[in-house]
């Protein structure tokens, strides 16, 4: 028996099923939010039994922290393709909003997610701190560079734009999950909203 091929089946296996474990979660998540998940229906849905999906993951909060690994993986790859073939760093997230219509799950899972992390003992509470630091830290340095160039509309004050495309981002994806239930033509276009915004601060 070759052990080798055996150990490095096994591995596969594991990180197919780890997988599989993350993308339910990720369902249940959106669905119920953290607090009324439960790793039983998680496991159930995967087709395991609940000591098998603890095998994976220890615990609740260890579940979640993985599914949000993942949704920043998904993002960050798209994002940096897009940069590395010379798109903008705007444009590059005008595409990332786009592509977010196809990935509801994840928007539903952002959204509910970060409403729920604004308690300090929610187990996501310092990620969104994190992220939120982050993201308006690497967007504030973006609109100082174009200042600086003088790509910025007069009176455009980089940290404040910086947390109103945030802001407008999140903001969007809830009121595009609300719109869904309407007809095609009357949905909200995140990216469309998200561009009519940066006209106005871009130069």
């Amino acid at each position: 028996m070759n052990t080798t091929t055996g150990s490095r089946g096994g591995y596969a296996k594991g990180r197919a099923t780890q997988q599989e474990i993350i993308r339910a979660a990720i369902l249940v998540f959106a669905d119920v939010g953290y607090h009324g998940a439960s790793l039983r229906d998680i496991a159930a849905r995967v087709g395991i039994s609940h000591p098998g999906l603890l095998h994976h993951f220890p615990n609740k909060a260890a579940l979640l922290e993985a599914v949000l690994e993942y949704r920043d993986a998904v993002d960050e790859e798209s994002f940096e393709e897009d940069l590395a073939r010379g798109t903008g760093y705007f444009d590059a997230l005008l595409n990332l909003v786009e592509r977010n219509r196809l990935r509801r799950p994840l928007v539903e899972l952002f959204a509910g997610l970060s409403t729920e992390a604004t308690s300090s003992d929610h187990p996501a509470h310092d990620y969104f701190q994190r992220r939120y630091t982050r993201v308006v830290r690497e967007q504030s340095a973006q609109l100082r560079e174009r200042a600086a160039r003088g790509g910025l509309a007069p009176g455009v004050d980089p940290e404040q734009a910086a947390r109103t495309v945030v802001a407008l981002i999140d903001g969007l994806q809830v009121q595009w999950l609300l719109s869904l239930e309407r007809p095609d033509a009357d949905r909200i276009d995140m990216a469309a909203d998200l561009k009519a915004y940066l006209t106005l601060i871009l130069r």
